[in-house]
């Protein structure tokens, strides 16, 4: 049993069924209930406008305030922006809540993961936290962006985040003014490689009791010597990509300082491998057809899947240890495309079977599920807020939904095995009240909307007469 959720249905009927879905909209009032206590102080409370800030995440077809204020009774959108922005509770409290449920769904299991990776939201203008011109993913290319690394506890076909880190470019923690114009906390203005924000929350995650397995990454994060031997110093065990250029040994280099070979000079200090290092790519490519293991990983919508991979213990060598370091590589060529292959380190044991090392390395698929969820069903990338708190606030919301949305899953996993995000926002909108149910109030937004549309050309063009 992956959680007490799946322990509710036993031998549904139709009737419980549909019973169960009927709950669903008393379910998320608990859900929210549940977390109330990081939303409210001695003296003040936020709770209302962050149950409609969630109400809004998951039934307003856009994730902008205002729209979220047409569909859900009673919110405010000027409400919503001051909880967001101003409102001084405690993100981290949160999302270490957010962590402990997921856990007891998806943690403490041999196949339980924690995997990192990081996403990318286009933004105009220079004013949002960390915005600059760097790489974006959902883009594929550099444009004017806010990156975030994040990480998502997974188990099976299931995953969730359950943490974040804003990245701070140099250019950011290089301007104190512009991080104070930010509200960015003096303690998080010194320079954070995404490498070590991904150590980070490994780290916390570790501290918090959180029960992975091993943690995952793509090649960006395996490729980077230090991460990994940080990761192999703290004992915890990785799957990470590496790019096709990365650089073993296949036999032991025996790193040493050789000896002097003439009496002038300084004699060498720098240590040297005894073996030749070889690219990963160049040494797949010399493989026999009969080196490749045909491994299934799990059943998808287009049926097995199955890949061919190459295994071998391999050294590593940064140049500066005393030693090298023993890990597996796992090589994967698609059956389908040949042409795409994916290469992975791994300190696992060195009895870890071939197969099992396949579908560690294959688990790193459902955080790129997870985000997409997140920004598709969620609105992860659609906030209006340029803070700092704003971005952390309304990620930990995020991620508040979609642990609402797993604890659904799974809650309907033997009745509705394919319930998705969108099947789980629809539903919300049938059993919640909706404000724009009405004629009369469909067409009040209208109007206003307008309204606002037509201020807003006016002004511009008074602006555009002025310059004239």
């Amino acid at each position: 049993m992956i959680g007490t959720a799946l322990e509710v249905v036993k031998t549904p009927t139709a009737d419980s069924d549909v019973g169960l879905l009927a709950g669903m909209g008393q379910r998320f009032l608990n859900f929210c209930d549940r977390f109330g206590s990081h939303f409210r102080s001695r003296t003040r409370t936020v709770e209302t406008p962050v149950k409609h800030y969630l109400r809004g995440l998951l039934q307003a077809e856009t994730k902008n305030m205002e729209r979220m204020e047409e569909v859900v009774p009673e919110a405010d959108h000027q409400a919503l922006q001051h909880m967001l922005s101003e409102s001084a509770w405690e993100e981290r409290a949160v999302l270490d809540q957010v962590a402990q449920d997921a856990n007891r769904h998806l943690g403490g299991h041999p196949d339980s993961s924690l995997i990192v990776d990081e996403s990318g939201c286009p933004k105009k203008g220079t004013h949002s936290a960390g915005v600059a011109r760097q790489w974006c993913g959902q883009l594929g290319k550099v444009e004017n962006c806010q990156v975030g690394v994040f990480a998502a506890l997974g188990r099976g076909t299931e995953a969730t985040l359950i943490d974040e880190r804003l990245f701070l470019p140099e250019r950011w923690t290089a301007d104190p003014e512009r991080c104070q114009a930010a509200g960015i906390p003096a303690e998080q203005r010194d320079f954070k490689r995404k490498h070590d924000l991904a150590l980070e929350m490994i780290t916390h995650a570790r501290q918090q009791g959180i029960g992975f397995a091993w943690a995952g990454f793509d090649g960006f994060y395996g490729s980077d010597p230090a991460f990994l031997r940080a990761l192999d110093d703290q004992g915890e065990i990785f799957v990470g990509d590496v790019h096709k250029d990365q650089r073993i040994y296949l036999d032991d280099p025996r790193p040493i300082v050789p000896p002097a070979v003439t009496l002038r000079g300084r004699p060498p200090t720098r240590r040297q491998a005894q073996t030749p290092a070889r690219r990963v790519d160049k040494w797949a490519q010399e493989q026999p057809a009969e080196a490749w293991q045909r491994v299934y990983l799990r059943d998808g919508t287009k049926g097995r899947l199955e890949v061919d991979i190459l295994h071998r213990r391999v050294w590593l060598w940064d140049g500066e240890e005393l030693q090298a370091r023993q890990w597996h590589l796992i090589v994967r060529r698609e059956v389908d495309t040949p042409t795409e292959i994916k290469s992975s380190l791994s300190n696992a044991s060195a009895n870890t079977p071939a197969p099992r090392l396949a579908f560690m390395q294959g688990q790193r698929y459902w955080i790129e599920r997870a985000l997409q969820h997140g920004k598709q069903d969620v609105g992860l990338g659609d906030y209006q807020v340029r803070s700092w708190r704003g971005w952390h606030h309304h990620m930990a919301l995020v991620m508040m939904a979609m642990l609402f949305t797993l604890e659904e899953r799974l809650l309907h996993q033997q009745t509705r095995p394919l319930l998705s995000g969108t099947d789980i926002r629809a539903l919300l909108n049938h059993f919640l009240p909706r404000r724009d149910t009405t004629l009369a109030e469909v067409l009040r937004q209208m109007e206003l909307r307008h309204r606002k549309r037509q201020a807003a050309t006016d002004s511009a063009c008074r602006r555009q007469q002025l310059n004239e």
